[in-house]
């Protein structure tokens, strides 16, 4: 797999087109590294000073709003203050811990996996597998949009989980990157994942600013960008769950970008419940036939929060198998997003794509967008896609009323019907517990 980099360093003649992004490039591009890390940092940093800003102008924009982030002045901090970060059960051993973008080895545990397994930071990692990491970091497509330019010119370190050819990893590995501190802070979290060809793993990224599973949401304005390649090599598969649970005034824009070879088989359940701003784009790149993509989402909002969910299945080979499910439960003032595009062109012939959006709003003042996408140019295919959006019915409460359940647990009742869905195709029982209990204090 060769390398292709812009040779093009960070130079002072180039003009910045937006003041504020070229503000925050200069704080998250402090230091330097060297080598082909430094290389790939300019080159995404010269993208950025020529970039603007997304506005509500911009097709994909048009119902995120980022004018309350332009008010916002970030800094960058890197202590790590003393914290016992949550954790699950069944992945004890087998946890990378990030504060404020910065790899926290006292707060990490990772033995007992298989040989040909690692998972490191990328500062750390063993002898011999820098060139390997070098032929994946920041080679996904995709990269040259804004913020996902905007992490990699920030990126001095990164989360690696490489599991090597045949390798069956039966824990699951978790990945905690953790928003700490008295400021307003700004950090970048990056992962790689590569799964080589035969290999089976499970894997579940969090996002928080919270230190255990008992302790309450600290408040305060931060804003996370993080991005995640995952590559998912012949014959390999990767079951991912990624659960965004910031601060209530947090923002958060992230980015899950997955290469698929073929005969490959990659789920993603997304999990989003916190942020007074979040987006999750999620982009899957086909490069071989015969793939299976199972995509299952979930957010969970209210009072004023705004959360945007981006997803692309670009599917260029064929025989490939794609589903997706995405649910939204909306309270108060809350406004939700989804806009999913899945692409089929001629040369996917055979491709079978389901794609799915279900909307429930529980006040007369929350609000949903939603945009379920085709695009197909290949003729022999089977695809479909749809979306609904509905409100608990007085019919269906009164039901339950009328068997000896009083209104509010009529109530908690249909909703945690309508979320378990999503929450009981998650593979690690221990966070099934945790959502199912979130959902009930809804």
């Amino acid at each position: 797999m060769s390398i292709e980099v812009s040779p093009s360093p960070i130079s002072n003649t180039l003009v910045d087109k937006d003041p504020y992004l070229s503000g925050l490039l200069d704080k998250v591009v402090a230091s330097k590294s060297e080598g082909w890390l430094q290389e790939v940092r300019e080159s995404a940093a010269d993208w950025v000073r020529q970039s603007k800003l997304p506005t509500t102008r911009d097709e994909e924009w048009r119902f995120a709003d980022l004018s309350s982030l332009r008010e916002v002045q970030f800094n960058v901090e890197t202590f790590l203050p003393n914290i016992t970060p949550f954790s699950l059960p069944e992945a004890n051993n087998s946890r990378l811990v990030f504060v404020n973008g910065v790899y926290a080895p006292e707060l990490s545990a990772v033995s007992g996996l298989p040989d040909g397994v690692v998972v490191s930071n990328l500062a750390n990692l063993p002898a011999g597998y820098d060139d390997r990491v070098r032929q994946y970091l920041a080679q996904a497509s995709g990269d040259r949009e804004v913020f996902t330019a905007l992490n990699t010119a920030g990126m001095t370190d990164a989360a690696v989980v490489w599991v090597g050819k045949n390798v069956v990893v039966e824990t699951p590995i978790t990945l905690v990157f953790v928003t700490a501190g008295e400021g307003r802070t700004i950090s970048l979290p990056r992962c790689l994942v590569v799964a080589e060809s035969g290999s089976q793993v499970t894997l579940v990224e969090e996002y928080t600013n919270r230190t255990d599973a008992q302790s309450a949401e600290k408040e305060g304005v931060y804003f996370t960008n993080p991005v995640t390649e995952i590559w998912v090599e012949e014959n390999a598969q990767v079951s991912h769950t990624r659960v965004e649970r910031d601060g209530a005034e947090a923002f958060h824009i992230g980015k899950t970008a997955v290469m698929q070879a073929r005969y490959s088989r990659y789920t993603c359940n997304a999990i989003a419940l916190g942020g007074k701003f979040s987006r999750h784009n999620l982009e899957i790149f086909q490069t071989g036939e015969q793939t299976e993509t199972t995509l299952n989402g979930l957010t969970m909002i209210k009072e004023k929060q705004l959360a945007d969910t981006h997803s692309v299945i670009a599917l260029n080979h064929p025989h490939s198998v794609s589903r997706q499910l995405h649910k939204c439960i909306v309270g108060d003032r809350a406004h939700g997003v989804f806009n999913g595009k899945v692409f089929v062109p001629k040369l996917a012939q055979l491709t079978d794509a389901a794609q799915l959006n279900r909307n429930l709003l529980l006040s007369s003042k929350a609000r949903v967008d939603t945009k379920p996408q085709l695009e197909i140019t290949a003729d022999n295919v089977k695809c479909a896609h749809g979306a609904t959006v509905s409100q608990l019915e007085d019919d269906e409460i009164f039901y339950l009323q009328s068997r000896g359940i009083d209104a509010n647990d009529a109530r908690n009742l249909l909703i945690n019907a309508f979320a378990a869905e999503i929450i009981n195709k998650i593979p690690i029982p221990s966070l099934r517990e945790t959502l199912t209990q979130t959902v009930s204090r809804f």
